[in-house]
């Protein structure tokens, strides 16, 4: 999944997914830079098919241009194309459903309030990643 998209200083970007066991990624790049910006997350093993964003991050060197909005708005499309439950333990992606989750519903994702033991389970395996 790569999507290339453009900023609001009109610069062309690029969303792209890294895959891996037990965190993965969304990620944010613009060309001749290394990557600008991750919003992190993992995905349940089981039938429930849940997403919980925990961390989002875009380097503070390119502010303004919209990045960390990109990222969120590309990882949720592809939420709701592969069928995920979003969890927002992330304050960004929680700030964001709060204020517009009715329109992401209506577009076709689902979310969910998380709880302890989400909040668990990320600082068990960000823990265990690091």
């Amino acid at each position: 999944m790569t999507q290339e998209l453009t900023d609001n200083t009109g610069e062309p970007v690029t969303v792209g997914r890294e895959s891996a066991d037990p965190i993965s990624a969304f990620t944010v790049n613009l060309p001749g830079a290394p990557r600008v910006g991750r919003a992190e997350f993992i995905d349940s093993a089981d039938a429930d098919r849940e997403r919980i964003f925990f961390h989002t991050e875009v380097d503070e060197h390119y502010a303004g241009r919209g990045l960390a909005g990109i990222l969120l708005r590309e990882a949720l499309a592809d939420s709701i194309r592969s069928g995920h439950t979003v969890v927002p333990v992330c304050p960004l992606f929680a700030r964001h459903l709060k204020k517009h989750g009715d329109e992401f519903i209506s577009e076709g994702g689902a979310w969910r309030t998380p709880t302890r033991a989400d909040v668990a389970l990320v600082s068990r395996l960000a823990h265990v990643d690091s």
